[in-house]
């Protein structure tokens, strides 16, 4: 004879706590900074998404939920939503960081330098993958990463699995902040850009008033030092910069979730 509190345990809500959390972490890790770098195994990201299963499924709540089959594949695909929207939110700063770079690269004379971005595994602007390495360096050295984590703890408590539905809403929200990717791509590269404009303008006058001055060979040379001058002086204000839009991009996750919730 069976024992009752056999007959009462059920595989059910365990399998289906997990698959959840799996498939929000999953979403997650899909444009998360760091991890989501194809240079990263696949086997160490499955590994890590059991790791937070493991650690996650005792401490969220999961509520019982009683839906058919193309309920739980609709549950599925929004939990998988969930995790893509707060790393998304994370990566457009990244984005921006390397839109930065590119412009700068025109505008110092850097853009026929290339070296392998180990992100997208392509030939990439030398000055965008300084950017994004830089960033990616004051993301870790900040425990943003924590942050990222707490922040998808506490989704499932204000968000339960189940509960969350795709509205094109969460959508035309999420595509007006990658818009944003330009103007913050613009604010990281205003210094060193707004000084190599105006060294333009200075060295167009001096060419206008002597023309025997070969100012077209000075003035890359010139352009780019300043550049690199301007972009090392800056430099020393980018933690604070970054901390403060890793923060924003946190908290604009969570009000794109809070939507229908």
């Amino acid at each position: 004879m069976i024992p009752a509190t056999m007959n009462s345990l059920s595989l059910e809500p365990i399998l289906a706590a997990a698959i959840f959390i799996g498939l929000r972490v999953s979403g997650l890790l899909l444009f998360a900074p760091g991890l989501s770098n194809n240079a990263v195994p696949a086997r160490t990201k499955a590994a890590f998404v059991v790791l937070l299963v493991v650690l996650l499924w005792p401490v969220v709540p999961i509520p019982p939920m009683h839906v058919s089959s193309l309920g739980w594949a609709a549950i599925a695909l929004n939990e998988l939503f969930i995790g893509i929207v707060v790393g998304l939110f994370l990566s457009f700063i990244f984005d921006a960081a390397q839109f930065a770079g590119q412009v700068l690269g025109m505008q110092m004379g850097f853009s026929l330098a290339t070296m392998m971005d180990p992100q997208s595994q392509a030939d990439s602007a030398v000055l965008s993958v300084f950017y994004q390495t830089i960033v990616l360096l004051i993301f870790f050295a900040l425990d943003v990463h924590h942050w990222v984590l707490r922040a998808l703890v506490s989704s499932f408590y204000y968000l339960p699995a189940g509960q969350s539905v795709l509205t094109l809403r969460r959508v035309e929200v999420l595509l007006h902040t990658a818009s944003a990717i330009w103007v913050l791509g613009l604010q990281i590269a205003a210094p060193a850009l707004i000084a190599t404009v105006i060294a333009d303008f200075v060295l167009a006058f001096i060419g206008k008033a002597s023309p025997q001055l070969p100012v077209l060979f000075v003035g890359l040379s010139v352009k780019s030092v300043l550049g690199m001058l301007v972009l090392i002086a800056t430099m020393a204000a980018w933690p604070r910069f970054f901390s403060l839009q890793f923060e924003n991009a946190i908290r604009w996750s969570e009000q794109t979730l809070h939507l229908t919730s």
